[in-house]
């Protein structure tokens, strides 16, 4: 790997240990890294010691001992967010050059996509997805929401068991996004693991990948064909003439975007009604609404921790900081939120109070928040109302998460209640739908198994080819 060290304030050559020393990275002035046993079991207080070392923009090592900065001052967030002529979008001008295995790649590599564009040609992408997105029906998807969370309740109801990260919070996201992507019911769950498979970074990761972009490029091949009142027969037909790649590389972002971060905040919501007792009462009792506990929790365990994609154009200061030319400028969306000079008493509550970070800000913000606020919302209201006996079924310093450069997911949430029937009938008050389809819950026992998993039974396969002869057919 080549690696580009500016001279400038934590970066410089004369002070950076040797690449591979113990002590890189380690002291209390030189930059830290951002991945490890540090990072991963105590963001939090990383960013506090990052904060008292060097204030609202820190110097940090990416995988591969790689410079960047991290904004941790909200501040100096939106001033970032906001100010694309000094921090880009665009990889292209990074001062590193990256070898073909490295773990960035993914997060990285320039692609003809909205996150890597900035002025006209971004606002050209961004009106076609903008467009798009306002024309699904956002009481349709509500009622998609409800349906869906009662098939998947019948199907864990009688064991009064439920995983409410596996069972609830994956396919829930998984089955109401692939019905408003215009994606075949069928195969919803299915490339929800895929997704998941592939933002975790496992060794199937890269098989998981190309079937995502398989289930994508054949999905804009059926909406030329027939096209349907859906994200994908929008983006093929808005006036900015997007070309099949464009409609099929957006289709592949928007989905792995939407899937991670809206699993995640079911996950992290339900993980606080489940352990902060105060917090539950407050939502039952009726001093807090559902919608400001989701914006409490983005302010507290946003979906996204970090967005690793701003480049400075040219030297510039920030938070005092001399950032370089071509420096990569991290957005530090949780480190923000917790910046004490906006919430010096972390325990005062935010209710309601959307100045949080969790959807980035500027040209750039998520334009599709409103969407994971209503399957967020209204799953945990449906499930909250039809289960309200639900609780931690282990001692919660029990309860683990995976963390990533750029996100910390809660690995399962165990929960048990007093087992109940299946309510056919609510699913009849639920909305749309197939008669069969509402007659047929979801239950997590028929799902494949994760991602390069032996089965069961049987002979070890990949679990993508019996999909494949399964969709053939």
């Amino acid at each position: 790997m080549t690696t580009s060290y500016p001279e400038s304030n934590g970066f410089s050559a004369a002070s950076a240990p040797p690449s591979g020393c113990p002590a890189h990275g380690l002291g209390s002035t030189g930059p830290r890294r951002l991945y490890g046993p540090e990072a991963g079991d105590a963001p939090r207080a990383l960013y506090a010691k990052l904060r008292e070392a060097h204030g609202p923009v820190a110097p940090v090592l990416l995988p591969g001992d790689v410079p960047a900065w991290l904004v941790l001052g909200h501040r100096e967030n939106l001033d970032v967010m906001r100010t694309p002529s000094l921090f880009s979008c665009d990889s292209r001008i990074w001062n590193v050059q990256l070898t073909a295995d490295s773990p960035l790649l993914p997060l990285t590599a320039w692609q003809r996509l909205i996150v890597f564009a900035d002025g006209e040609e971004h606002a050209r992408l961004r009106s076609a997805v903008t467009d798009s997105l306002d024309e699904l029906n956002r009481h349709g998807i509500r009622r998609h929401v409800v349906r869906y969370t009662h098939q998947l309740i019948d199907g864990f109801a009688p064991t009064g068991r439920v995983d409410l990260v596996a069972d609830f919070a994956e396919q829930l996201s998984s089955l109401v996004l692939a019905r408003q992507f215009g994606i075949r019911e069928q195969d919803a769950l299915i490339l929800g693991i895929a997704v998941r498979d592939m933002v975790k970074g496992t060794p199937t990761a890269l098989q998981s990948n190309q079937f995502v972009v398989s289930v994508m490029t054949d999905l804009v091949k059926r909406k030329k064909d027939k096209p349907g009142k859906d994200f994908a027969s929008s983006l093929l037909h808005h006036q900015s003439q997007l070309t099949d790649d464009e409609v099929s590389e957006h289709l592949r972002h928007a989905i792995v975007a939407a899937h991670e971060n809206t699993t995640n905040l079911i996950g992290n919501t339900l993980r606080v009604v489940l352990t902060d007792r105060r917090f539950r009462s407050n939502l039952s009792g009726g001093s807090m609404t559902l919608p400001d506990a989701l914006e409490q929790v983005m302010w507290d365990a946003p979906p996204l921790a970090v967005v690793p994609n701003r480049w400075a154009t040219g030297d510039t200061l920030l938070g005092g900081q001399q950032i370089r030319k071509g420096d990569m400028v991290m957005l530090g969306l949780a480190a923000g939120n917790v910046d004490p000079e906006i919430r010096p008493d972390l325990t005062t509550p935010v209710h309601g109070n959307r100045s949080h970070l969790a959807f980035s800000g500027g040209p750039h913000e998520c334009p599709g928040q409103d969407i994971g606020r209503a399957i967020s919302d209204t799953g945990i209201d449906t499930l909250l109302t039809r289960v309200p006996d639900l609780e931690l079924a282990v001692a919660e310093p029990e309860l683990t998460e995976t963390a990533s450069l750029v996100s910390s997911r809660l690995d399962s949430l165990p929960a048990t209640f007093k087992s109940q029937r299946p309510h056919a009938s609510d699913e009849k008050t639920a909305g749309t739908g197939t008669a069969a389809s509402q007659a047929q819950p979801l239950p997590a026992a028929t799902l494949p198994a994760a991602a390069g998993e032996p089965a069961t039974s049987g002979p070890r396969r990949p679990w993508w080819r019996r999909f494949f002869r399964d969709r053939a057919r």
